[in-house]
C-alpha cells in the first residue's frame, strides 16, 4: 500500500472533515464527482470502504475513521514541512482560505484584500461566505471572520476592517407617505417590516436600547428573506421598513430611493475580527495576512 498517492489520502481527509463531496470539492478547486471518483479508487486500492454515501450525506465507516485518525498529524506535517520552504523565498506563496460572512465579504474584505494581494502576488486567496460561526480548523479553512459576540475565548482575534459599524432603519419615501413614520420602535408594531433569516433558520428580532436597558422587537412581516439584496429591493419598491447593516443601505440613502426610520434608535457595535486558532506553526500565507491586517491598523486602514 505504499504507493498510495497522497492526493488521493489528502482528498479523503478532506471529505471526512466536511462530510460532503459537493464542500470538498469546492474547497479543492475540483467538482464533486471527480472527488467521488478518486473516492472510489482508493477505496477500490484498499479494498475496504471508507465512505457511507446517501443522497443527503457522507459519513465514515469504522475503517474510515480509523484511517482519518492516523492521518490527521502526517498530512498536517507534510504542510508544515512544504510551508516552510516559505522562509527561503522573498515572499510567501501558497493559499490562504477565509470563512467570512456576507456583510464582510461585500463591504469590508474586497479594499483589504486588493491590496493584500497586490503585495503578495505569490498568494491565492480563497473566500467562502458563511454568515453562521464555525469551528475554522475543522472545517478546513486557515481563518474566519466573525463579530465579537461569536467569538469563543480559545481564538487568537484581530481587528479587520472598521471599529464601529452600525445597524440602520430604513423605508422609502412612498411607504412613509402612506404609512407614516414610526417614532418609537414599539411603533413598528403596526407597521409592515421586512426581516431577515439567517442560514441556520433563525430569525432575530430587533433590539434596541431604551435608558441602558435593551429591548427586543418582533414585528410583523410582509417579507422574511436570506438575502439582503432581495431585501433592499422590496423597501425600495415601498413595501415595508427594513434594518440593516448601514453599508448595505448606504447606496438607497444616497439614491434617495430610501430614508432612514428611527435615526436616534441606532444601534452600533465594535467591527469584526479574523479569528483563527493558536498553533504552533502558522501558515505562511496565515502569517503575512495577520502581519499585514496589524499594519493596516497601525497606519489607520
Amino acid at each position: 500500500m505504499s504507493d498510495l498517492p497522497l492526493a488521493e489520502l489528502d482528498a479523503f481527509a478532506t471529505v471526512a472533515r466536511l462530510k460532503s463531496f459537493r464542500a470538498a470539492g469546492k474547497l479543492r478547486g475540483v467538482s464533486a464527482s471527480s472527488l467521488s471518483e478518486a473516492m472510489r479508487r482508493l477505496e477500490a486500492r484498499l479494498g475496504v470502504r471508507l465512505l457511507n454515501r446517501t443522497t443527503r450525506s457522507v459519513t465514515l465507516t469504522e475503517a474510515g475513521e480509523r484511517l482519518l485518525e492516523r492521518l490527521r498529524p502526517g498530512l498536517a506535517e507534510i504542510a508544515a514541512a512544504v510551508d516552510g520552504i516559505n522562509s527561503f523565498r522573498d515572499t510567501p506563496v501558497g493559499r490562504l482560505r477565509l470563512n467570512v460572512p456576507s456583510i464582510v465579504a461585500r463591504n469590508i474584505l474586497p479594499d483589504i484584500a486588493g491590496r493584500f494581494l497586490r503585495q503578495y502576488p505569490g498568494i491565492t486567496l480563497e473566500v467562502a461566505t458563511n454568515d453562521a460561526f464555525i469551528d475554522v480548523l475543522a472545517e478546513g479553512y486557515d481563518a474566519g471572520v466573525r463579530y465579537e459576540e461569536s467569538l469563543h475565548q480559545d481564538m487568537i482575534a484581530i481587528p479587520i476592517g472598521p471599529r464601529v459599524q452600525r445597524v440602520v432603519g430604513a423605508a422609502a419615501p412612498s411607504y412613509l407617505a402612506e404609512h407614516g413614520a414610526p417614532r418609537h420602535p414599539r411603533d413598528l408594531l403596526r407597521h409592515r417590516c421586512i426581516l431577515h433569516r439567517f442560514a441556520s433558520g433563525r430569525i432575530v428580532p430587533w433590539v434596541f436600547e431604551e435608558e441602558g436597558r435593551e429591548f427586543a422587537i418582533h414585528p410583523p412581516a410582509c417579507l422574511v428573506a436570506e438575502t439582503t439584496e432581495l431585501e433592499v429591493r422590496i423597501a425600495v419598491q415601498g413595501l415595508g421598513i427594513m434594518f440593516s447593516f448601514e453599508e448595505f443601505l448606504a447606496p438607497g440613502f444616497e439614491s434617495g430611493e430610501l430614508v432612514p426610520v428611527l435615526e436616534n434608535w441606532t444601534q452600533s457595535f465594535s467591527g469584526p475580527f479574523l479569528y483563527y486558532h493558536g498553533r504552533s506553526h502558522m501558515p505562511a500565507p496565515l502569517r503575512a495576512f495577520v502581519d499585514f491586517l496589524k499594519a493596516d491598523q497601525r497606519r489607520g486602514g
